[in-house]
C-alpha cells in the first residue's frame, strides 16, 4: 500500500509576524509626524503666520501686488493726486471706507466723518503705523491733514461674511474643519500679537458684540485673517498700575468678559468713575464665543470643540488670573491641530497599537 506524501505547511511564528507589522506601523508613524513636522513647519512660517516676514518693506514703506520693490508710504500730495475713488464700500462711527484705485491697483481709502473723534482716528493710525506685520492690514500711505489712510484692498472682505463665502462653490473644497480650524489659529496668533506687541500689552476695545469683533478683522483671499481696525486699543502697564476700560458707557450681555459689567447692581446708576479698570484678559474671555463661530458646522467641527473643551472652559473663568494667556490659549490650538491631523492621517494607528 503506498504511502501518501505528507505535506507540513510552515508558518512563520505569530511573534514574528506581530514584530514585523509593529515595525511597519512604527516606521509609518515616524514619516508621518516627519511629514507632519514639515507641513506645520511650512503653515506657521512660509504661509506668512510667523511673526517676522522677510517679504515685509522697512519701516515707511510698502510694496503691493507683484511689485518687487517697496515703495515709500504715499504723502497727502500722492494720494490726492494718484488715488482715485470708485464707490464707498462702508461707514462706521468714525471713519467712511472708499473702494479706490491706485496704479491700476485695488485700494482701500478710509476717511474721518465725525470731527469729534478725531482722537480716535489718529490713534488708529498710529497703531496701524506701529504694528505693521503679517497680522495687520498693510499700510499703503496717509494724510493727517487730511485724516486720510490708504490700505490695501482684499475683496473677501471681512470676516461677517465668512460663512457666506465658504457656502460659496467655489471654496466648497476648503470649507472643512482643517481650515476652520486654521482661521481660529490666525485669531488667536492676533491675539496674541497685541498682547505681547512692540508697544507693550494691547487691548482689542471694540469687540463688544460678535459682530463687532468679527467687523475689525478681513479674511484674505488665501483664506487668513489680518486685523483691520485699531482704533480701540488702549495700552495695559501692569507695571505702572495702568489697566483699561472699553469706553465711557455701560456694557451689558454674555459676550463681553464679567469685569466688564456693572459690578453693583441695578439699584445703582451706573458712572464711569465707579467702574473699576480691567486688562487684557478680557481678549481671552471672549476666544470660545469667536472660535466658535470659526468652526461652523461642519463635518468634524464638534471633535475639534471637544478636543477645545478644556482650554475654552479655562478662558471662561471668573476670576481673570485664572484665564490663560494668549500663548498658552495658541499653544493649545495648535497642539489640536497637530493631533487631529495625525489621527486623520493614521485612524487605526491607535488601535493597532
Amino acid at each position: 500500500m503506498e504511502k501518501k506524501p505528507h505535506f507540513v505547511r510552515r508558518e512563520f511564528p505569530p511573534r514574528e509576524v506581530s514584530s514585523l507589522s509593529l515595525g511597519l506601523l512604527l516606521a509609518a508613524i515616524l514619516i508621518l509626524n516627519a511629514l507632519l513636522y514639515l507641513y506645520l513647519n511650512k503653515f506657521y512660517v512660509s504661509s506668512g503666520r510667523a511673526e517676522t516676514d522677510p517679504g515685509l518693506c522697512p519701516f515707511g514703506y510698502f510694496k503691493l501686488g507683484a511689485v518687487k520693490n517697496c515703495s515709500p508710504w504715499l504723502s497727502c500730495e500722492a494720494i490726492n493726486r494718484e488715488v482715485r475713488k470708485l464707490k464707498c464700500v462702508g461707514e462706521g462711527a468714525v471713519k467712511k471706507v472708499f473702494l479706490s484705485e491706485w496704479k491700476e491697483n485695488k485700494v482701500v481709502l478710509s476717511q474721518l466723518t465725525n470731527s469729534e473723534l478725531k482722537e480716535d482716528f489718529l490713534h488708529g493710525l498710529k497703531m496701524l503705523k506701529a504694528l505693521q506685520s503679517k497680522h495687520v492690514v498693510r499700510l499703503l500711505g496717509y494724510c493727517e491733514q487730511q485724516f486720510t489712510i490708504l490700505t490695501e484692498y482684499h475683496p473677501l472682505g471681512s470676516l461677517r461674511g465668512l460663512n457666506e463665502t465658504l457656502h460659496m462653490p467655489k471654496y466648497k473644497g476648503i470649507n472643512t474643519w482643517h481650515r476652520r480650524l486654521m482661521l481660529a489659529i490666525d485669531y488667536v496668533s492676533i491675539i496674541r500679537y497685541l498682547h505681547s506687541s512692540p508697544l507693550g500689552t494691547l487691548v482689542m476695545c471694540d469687540s463688544n458684540d460678535l459682530d463687532k469683533v468679527l467687523s475689525q478683522y478681513l479674511l484674505t483671499s488665501d483664506f487668513h485673517i489680518l486685523v483691520n481696525d485699531l482704533d480701540a486699543l488702549p495700552l495695559v502697564n501692569r507695571s505702572a498700575g495702568r489697566l483699561v476700560k472699553c469706553g465711557h458707557r455701560e456694557l451689558r450681555g454674555e459676550f463681553v468678559a464679567p469685569e466688564q459689567r456693572w459690578p453693583y447692581g441695578e439699584e445703582v446708576p451706573f458712572e464711569d468713575d465707579l467702574m473699576p479698570p480691567y486688562d487684557e484678559k478680557t481678549d481671552i474671555w471672549k476666544i470660545p464665543d469667536v472660535s466658535n463661530f470659526f468652526l461652523g458646522h461642519v463635518e468634524g467641527s464638534d471633535i475639534v470643540r471637544l478636543h477645545l473643551f478644556d482650554i475654552h472652559a479655562a478662558c471662561k473663568k471668573e476670576d481673570p488670573a485664572e484665564r490663560p494667556s494668549a500663548q498658552e490659549v495658541l499653544d493649545t490650538y495648535k497642539k489640536v491641530l497637530t493631533l487631529l491631523i495625525r489621527e486623520a492621517a493614521m485612524p487605526g494607528a491607535r488601535e493597532m497599537l
